[in-house]
């Protein structure tokens, strides 16, 4: 059964069934102003032309802790009792609710103690020590650490918010669909990354109230599709995940109020590959200039996926939702969607042992216009022939096309590749 809405804390105890209204996100815009920043939404005129729509980016990765998660954070910690505000907070987080329940708490002068998955990237775990949480590592991964939230709650009397399932966060998110209807107010659809479903329950239900045509679409990475389950099951359920780059949406379970708020709001879902996602966020380097993890790549990955061809030239908005990855991990996503694009590749040649052999081959690829990253000489794990050695080389290339003229001419030259 459906409870009514109540705008108070949600406590260990209460109910758990607790849907919001429009006027609830409207009321949580009043409460956040000034203290979370609204981000722009202008027209990307690079993803435009690489999708064949008409791109808009609602760039939340810019907000202070780098995510969409402040709005949340601020309008439920604004409305606790002067009583817990003093006794503080608890949640559970990967890292960017942490964060924004960290900053906020700071401003509104609550305590905040966050328990992390021992696994949440460092850079996160830092930024919410450094904004004054007290954090906790517990467990390998996000159910753990918010069993144990739950139990430290009730111990110290914290009130515990759930980071995509409280009914104030949902409200708290909902405004970022006020702010996008208000910037681009022709929109024809917004993409929403999925994970909990906190941030696609309010934004679904604020741009639906107010423009009832628009499409939204959620999009999950394949690897922790857990809102498609709960509509398979027409319920949430528990899904086993895999490491995924979109860490932020790795939740094994949406929260109740956020599945029954935003499957009524959302036309369609589109999983997409842990390759369309490096790929997004490499183009979103070039061409954006921009910074965002995993999750935030995720609506451009679906309209890269070729699941969208409705939204051909359509204005389109993309949640760009957060920016806060791990730069040794951003290092290697880079490689990895160039990899993807087919401008960085790999690939065994057998060439001769004797003096000149290997000139002649970084001459042919030199000549096919291809750039040399490494090469490494195996000679003893090459051919029988002792005359001839193995070597592995790493080259960068424009595009697949390219690789395979290089590889072509190569054959051609007499030098067998794999």
């Amino acid at each position: 059964m459906i409870e009514e809405r109540k705008p108070l804390g949600w406590f260990v105890g209460q109910p758990r069934t607790l849907l919001i209204t429009f006027r609830d996100i409207e009321a949580a815009a009043e409460r956040i102003k000034g203290a979370v920043y609204e981000s722009p939404c202008p027209q990307s005129i690079p993803l435009s032309e690489l999708t064949g729509m008409q791109i808009y980016c609602k760039l939340d990765n810019l907000q202070r802790t780098g995510s969409f998660k402040e709005r949340g954070a601020h309008n439920a910690l604004s409305q606790l009792s002067p009583e817990q505000k003093k006794k503080g907070v608890i949640a559970a987080s990967a890292g960017n609710h942490a964060q924004a329940l960290a900053y906020q708490g700071k401003l509104l002068g609550v305590p905040a103690t966050v328990v992390m998955p021992k696994f949440a990237p460092l850079i996160k775990v830092n930024n919410c020590q450094k904004l004054g949480a007290t954090v906790i590592l517990e467990g390998k991964e996000f159910a753990d650490s918010k069993a144990r939230a739950h139990e430290i709650a009730e111990e110290r009397g914290l009130a515990y918010i759930d980071g995509f399932d409280h009914p104030d966060i949902i409200a708290g998110q909902g405004t970022a669909g006020l702010e996008i209807v208000r910037q681009v107010p022709d929109l024809d659809a917004v993409i929403v990354p999925v994970g909990g479903a906190g941030l696609l329950a309010g934004v679904s239900l604020a741009v639906k109230t107010l423009r009832p045509n628009a499409k939204v679409i959620a999009v999950e990475a394949e690897n922790v599709a857990s809102y498609s389950a709960a509509l398979a099951a027409g319920k949430p359920v528990r899904i086993t995940t895999s490491p995924t780059l979109a860490d932020g949406l790795a939740i094994a379970q949406v929260g109740g109020n956020a599945f029954e708020i935003a499957r009524q709001h959302t036309d369609k879902v589109v999983i997409v590959t842990e390759e369309q996602i490096a790929l997004s966020i490499l183009r979103i380097v070039e061409l954006e200039k921009g910074v965002v993890e995993g999750a935030a790549a995720t609506p451009l990955a679906a309209c890269l996926s070729g699941q969208l061809p409705e939204l051909a030239g359509k204005r389109v908005v993309l949640l760009l939702c957060g920016g806060n990855i791990d730069p040794n991990v951003l290092s290697r996503v880079i490689e990895r969607g160039l990899v993807a694009d087919g401008r960085l590749s790999r690939f065994r040649a057998i060439i001769s042992d004797r003096p000149g052999g290997l000139a002649d081959l970084t001459a042919q690829i030199a000549g096919a216009g291809a750039s040399i990253k490494q090469i490494v000489h195996d000679r003893a794990f090459a051919s029988s022939d002792i005359s001839a050695v193995q070597v592995l080389c790493t080259v960068e290339t424009r595009d697949r096309k390219h690789l395979a003229e290089l590889r072509a001419s190569l054959e051609d030259h007499g030098i067998a590749t794999e």
